[in-house]
């Protein structure tokens, strides 16, 4: 019966650690603005079309 507690801990942990990084995730993208993605894409655009 102990290794089954173990074992819940373990994953409730894992689940706690893993929705933080989600949402620390989340957090940078929300920083980012509309002209910083045109900025990206852009860029992006640009070095594509140096490579063909």
């Amino acid at each position: 019966m102990k290794l089954w507690k173990v074992l819940g801990i373990a994953g409730l942990t894992g689940v706690a650690a893993t929705g933080a990084i989600i949402a620390r995730e989340q957090r940078k993208r929300a920083q980012v603005t509309p002209d910083d993605v045109r900025r990206r894409l852009h860029e992006r655009l640009a070095e594509a079309d140096r490579e063909d």
